[in-house]
C-alpha cells in the first residue's frame, strides 16, 4: 500500500515543522521544493525533492517548479472513481492527500519600494496552482494556506487519522477566498482604467464586530489588502473595543480635518460635523470647536491633525468622549486619557484619501473618485468684493461644507462652525437651521460668512442672509436663477464669489 503523501511549498515557513512531523507520524511521505525543502532538509526532517519525484527539474529561475501532471493529477483525481484510479495508475501518479502551500507576499511587497518588474517577480503562479486544485478536490485533500490551521487539521489527525469533511470543506473556501484576493490585487496593481470591466477587491477580514448600526444587525470590518494607509496602521493605544458606528465616525472625522495643514480638529457626531475649528495650536482648536457646540459634542468622535498635547487632553477630559484620534500624543496626554478606560484613543494618520468611493446597492456598487478637491478657482461675481483675510473664510467655511449632508450651509466666523445646517430636503431649511445655531451664540451675523454645497436655486437664501446681516458668501454657483442671487446680493451689499465646483454629499 502507497504512502500517503504531502505537498508542501511554503514561502512563509513559521511552524511548518511542527504539521510536518505529525504527518509524518501519521505514515505520510513529504514531497517539497527549493526553499522549503532546504529548510526542512536543515530540521532533519526526511523529506524527498519535488524534482526527484516528478522526473523534472526546477527552470527558469524558478518560475516553473510544481507545475506537473504527476503533481495536479495525485491532486486532482477522484479516489472513488474508478476510471480515474486507472488512469493514475497507468502514468505512475501517487495520491496527493495533503497541500500544504502559502503564496509570495506580493501584496505586502507592493506596499515596499519596489520596481515593476522586481514586483513581478512576486506574482505567484503555481502556488495558486496548486491550492485551487487541492480545493476543488475537497472531499479527497486538504489543504491549508494558512500557519493558524495548523493545530486544527492536526488535533484531527491525531484523533481521527483523518481530517473531518467539514474541516476540508471551510479550508477549500478558504483557498478561493484567498487567491480571489491575491489576483484581485495583482488585477489592481497592473490595471491603469478607472473604471475597468471587472472591477476585483482584496480585503481581509480585520475583525467581527459586535453589532452594526444597530444591536440586531450583525457586522465586520474588512481591511483592503492594496492600501499601504487604511485601518491596518491605525493603533488603538486604550479603550474598548471599535464599534460599526465609531468606524463611521472616524473615517468621517479624519477626512474632515485632512483638508487642513494648520492645527485643525472637529467634533463628529452621527456622521456628520458639529464643530471645527483651525486654531493656533491643538488647545486653541479643540477650545473652539467644543464652544461650537458644546451639546452635541457630548457622546462624539473628535480628530486632530496635530499631535495632542496633556493641556487639550485635560480639557478634553471634562466632556463625556467616544473616541479621540490624532497623529501623534504627548505621554503625559495618553497618562491623563489613562483615567477613562472606556475612551478609545487612536493614533492614526490622517493625512491620506482613497482615490475611489465604493457603495453598495442592491447586487452591485456605485463608484467615483472620491471628492478631494479643496482649492479653488474663486470668481468674484458681485460689486462687493471679499478681502484676503475673507477669501480665507471663506474657502474655510467651504471646506467644512464639503463633509456635510445635503443640501448643507455652514456658517463660520475665525475659522470656527458656528452653524452647521445639513441633510433638508430644501436648502432654505438647511440655512434656518444653520441660522438658529448661530443665533444661540450671537445676534450680530457681520463678521460671519456663509459656505454652500450646492448652488442656490432662488434668491431667497439672499434675502435671509442680509436680514441676519451676513456679508460674504461663497457658493459653487452654476444655477440657471444665478443671475437672480447676484443682483439680490448686489441690493444689499453682500459679497458672493462662485467656486464652480458643487460638493453634494448624499
Amino acid at each position: 500500500m502507497q504512502k500517503r503523501k504531502a505537498l508542501i511549498s511554503v514561502y512563509d515557513k513559521s511552524n511548518i515543522e511542527n504539521i510536518v512531523h505529525c504527518l509524518i507520524n501519521h505514515n505520510v511521505e513529504i514531497l517539497a521544493t527549493g526553499g522549503t525543502l532546504k529548510h526542512l532538509q536543515e530540521k532533519n526532517i526526511p523529506v524527498s525533492d519535488v524534482s526527484a519525484y516528478t522526473s523534472f527539474p526546477e527552470m527558469l529561475d524558478g518560475r516553473v517548479k510544481t507545475l506537473h501532471p504527476k503533481l495536479f493529477g495525485g491532486i486532482l483525481y477522484k479516489r472513488q472513481d474508478a476510471e480515474h484510479s486507472k488512469t493514475v495508475e497507468e502514468h505512475h501518479i501517487d495520491a496527493i492527500d495533503f497541500v500544504i502551500v502559502n503564496l509570495y507576499p506580493f501584496v505586502k511587497k507592493q506596499k515596499e519600494n519596489l520596481s515593476h518588474d522586481e514586483l513581478i517577480e512576486f506574482i505567484d503562479i503555481g502556488g495558486p496552482s496548486l491550492l485551487r486544485a487541492a480545493a476543488k478536490n475537497y472531499k479527497d485533500v486538504t489543504v491549508i494556506t494558512d500557519a493558524n490551521d495548523y493545530d486544527k487539521v492536526m488535533a484531527e489527525l491525531n484523533a481521527m487519522k483523518q481530517t473531518d469533511i467539514s474541516t476540508r470543506k471551510k479550508l477549500a473556501a478558504k483557498v478561493f477566498g484567498l487567491t480571489a484576493a491575491y489576483d484581485a490585487s495583482i488585477a489592481n496593481f497592473l490595471n491603469e482604467e478607472s473604471f475597468p470591466d471587472f472591477l476585483s477587491g482584496s480585503y481581509e477580514l480585520k475583525e467581527i464586530l459586535r453589532y452594526g448600526e444597530n444591536p440586531h444587525q450583525q457586522a465586520a470590518v474588512y481591511a483592503d489588502l492594496t492600501q499601504q494607509y487604511n485601518i491596518n496602521n491605525w493603533e488603538q493605544l486604550q479603550g474598548k473595543e471599535l464599534s460599526y458606528n465609531n468606524y463611521r465616525d472616524i473615517e468621517a472625522a479624519k477626512n474632515l480635518v485632512a483638508e487642513f495643514t494648520e492645527p485643525a480638529c472637529c467634533a463628529i457626531k452621527h456622521n456628520t460635523p458639529c464643530g471645527v475649528a483651525i486654531g493656533k495650536n491643538d488647545f486653541d482648536a479643540y477650545e473652539k470647536t467644543f464652544k461650537a457646540d458644546p451639546v452635541s459634542i457630548f457622546g462624539g468622535i473628535i480628530a486632530f491633525n496635530t499631535n495632542v498635547s496633556a493641556a487639550t487632553a485635560t480639557l478634553m477630559n471634562d466632556t463625556f468622549l467616544e473616541v479621540i484620534i490624532a497623529p501623534s500624543f504627548d505621554e503625559e496626554a495618553l497618562a491623563v486619557f489613562a483615567n477613562k478606560k472606556n475612551l478609545r484613543v487612536l493614533k492614526i494618520n490622517v493625512g491620506k484619501f482613497l482615490s475611489k468611493s465604493l457603495i453598495g446597492i442592491d447586487g452591485g456598487l456605485l463608484v467615483q473618485d472620491v471628492d478631494n478637491i479643496n482649492q479653488y478657482d474663486i470668481q468674484y461675481v458681485t460689486n462687493a468684493k471679499p478681502s484676503a483675510e475673507e477669501i480665507e473664510e471663506l474657502v474655510f467655511a467651504q471646506k467644512v461644507v464639503k463633509h456635510c449632508s445635503s443640501n448643507a450651509i455652514v456658517i463660520t466666523n475665525n475659522k470656527t462652525s458656528l452653524g452647521i445646517g445639513c441633510g433638508q430636503t430644501n436648502r432654505i431649511r438647511a440655512v434656518e437651521q444653520a441660522m438658529q445655531q448661530v443665533v444661540e451664540k450671537m445676534t450680530d451675523f457681520r463678521s460671519c460668512v456663509l459656505a454652500s454645497d450646492a448652488f442656490f436655486p432662488f434668491d431667497d437664501i439672499i434675502q435671509l442672509c442680509a436680514q441676519h446681516n451676513i456679508k460674504n458668501i461663497i457658493q459653487p454657483g452654476g444655477s440657471v436663477r444665478d443671475k437672480d442671487s447676484i443682483e439680490a446680493c448686489n441690493k444689499h451689499g453682500i459679497a458672493m464669489v462662485f467656486t464652480g465646483v458643487r460638493h453634494f454629499k448624499h
